[in-house]
C-alpha cells in the first residue's frame, strides 16, 4: 500500500505537497468569535494567492465539521490559486457548537460521521477530508473531548487517517497522548499536537516528542501567549534534543482580521517573518525538510 496526502482534488505523493502551512483556515465559524468569521470566497483566494506569492504551495485546513469548512469551495480555490488543500473532519470543543447538533451528533455515531467524511466525502461537495481534527481542555480533558477523541480513534483505525489535536492554551499534551495512544491504541505518529508554542514547557515537549507524535508550532503569538522570540530557542532545543524529525509549522488565520489582505499577518507570515527567524536558529536545511518534507510524512496515510 503507498502512502498518500489526500487533498481537495484527490491523493498525491508525500513528496508532491510542496511547502506547506501545516495549520491554518479558509474558512471558520463559531459563536465564540461573532462577527470574526472567516467566511470570504474571495478572500481566502487573495490569501492563497498572497502565500502563493512567498512561496507557499500547500494548507493544511484544520477547520473541522460544524464550523462553515466551505467544503465545496476549496477545489475551485485550489484550482486557481495552485495551493493544494488538505481538508479536516472531526469536531472541536462543545463551546464552539449548538447544543442541539450535539445532541443529535451523540445520538448518531461520531465516528462513523468522521469516517464517511473521509472516504465519501463532507456533504454532498464529494471533497474528501485528509485528516481528523479533535481538541482538548485547558490541563485536562473533559467529556466532551474524551468522546470525540475516542471517535477519532475509531476514525483512524478503520481509514488511517491521521489526527491533529488543538491543544487549549498549549496544555495538556500528555493527556490527550494517554487517551489516544495508550488507551485507543493510535500510533504516535498518526497524531499531529497543535499549538506548542503557545505553552513552551521543554520537559512536555520533549515526553511529547518521545511518543513519535508530531509537533506544531502554530500561528504568531497573541499578548497573553508565549511570544514568538521563544519559539525559535524551542524548536532548536527539541532538534538538539534528537527530535528535529518531528517539527511542523503553521499559521493558524482564525479570524478575518488576521488575514494578510485584511491587514493582519495571515499565512505569508510564516513564511515571510517566522521561516528567517528559524533559519538562523536551525539552519535552513532543516526549516527546509520541516516545510517540506515533514508535513508530507504528518499528513500522509496508508489509506483504508
Amino acid at each position: 500500500m503507498v502512502s498518500a496526502v489526500r487533498t481537495v482534488l484527490g491523493d498525491i505523493a508525500p513528496e508532491e505537497l510542496g511547502v506547506c502551512d501545516a495549520h491554518d483556515h479558509l474558512f471558520l465559524r463559531s459563536p465564540q468569535l461573532p462577527g470574526q468569521e472567516l467566511d470570504d470566497p474571495a478572500a481566502a483566494r487573495a490569501e492563497l494567492a498572497a502565500f502563493r506569492a512567498a512561496g507557499g504551495a500547500a494548507v493544511v485546513q484544520w477547520t473541522p465539521y460544524g464550523m462553515g469548512r466551505r467544503a465545496a469551495d476549496l477545489p475551485e480555490l485550489s484550482r486557481t490559486t495552485g495551493v493544494r488543500l488538505v481538508c479536516a473532519t472531526g469536531m472541536h470543543q462543545a463551546a464552539h457548537y449548538d447544543a442541539g447538533l450535539l445532541g443529535r451528533l451523540r445520538g448518531a455515531g461520531l465516528a462513523e460521521l468522521f469516517v464517511s467524511e473521509l472516504t465519501d466525502g463532507v456533504g454532498t461537495s464529494g471533497v474528501r477530508a485528509g485528516l481528523i481534527k479533535v481538541a482538548g481542555g485547558f490541563h485536562a480533558l473533559d467529556a466532551h473531548a474524551r468522546w470525540t477523541m475516542t471517535a477519532a480513534a475509531e476514525a483512524h483505525h478503520a481509514t488511517g487517517a491521521p489526527i491533529a489535536v488543538h491543544l487549549e492554551l498549549g496544555t495538556g499534551a500528555l493527556d490527550v497522548l494517554d487517551l489516544l495512544c495508550g488507551e485507543r491504541g493510535v500510533p504516535g505518529d498518526r497524531v499531529i499536537l497543535g499549538h506548542l508554542n503557545r505553552f513552551p514547557d521543554p520537559v512536555v515537549q520533549r515526553q511529547a516528542a518521545a511518543s513519535g507524535c508530531w509537533l506544531a508550532f502554530d500561528g504568531p503569538s497573541r499578548a497573553q501567549h508565549a511570544t514568538d522570540w521563544r519559539m525559535p530557542e524551542g524548536v532548536h532545543a527539541l532538534a538538539e534534543a534528537g527530535f528535529g524529525d518531528r517539527l511542523l509549522l503553521g499559521g493558524d488565520t482564525v479570524v478575518a482580521g488576521a488575514r494578510s489582505v485584511d491587514g493582519g499577518p495571515g499565512m505569508p507570515y510564516l513564511l515571510r517573518r517566522v521561516r528567517p527567524r528559524l533559519d538562523a536558529a536551525l539552519g535552513a536545511d532543516l526549516v527546509d525538510r520541516i516545510l517540506t518534507e515533514h508535513p508530507g510524512r504528518a499528513f500522509a496515510a496508508d489509506w483504508k
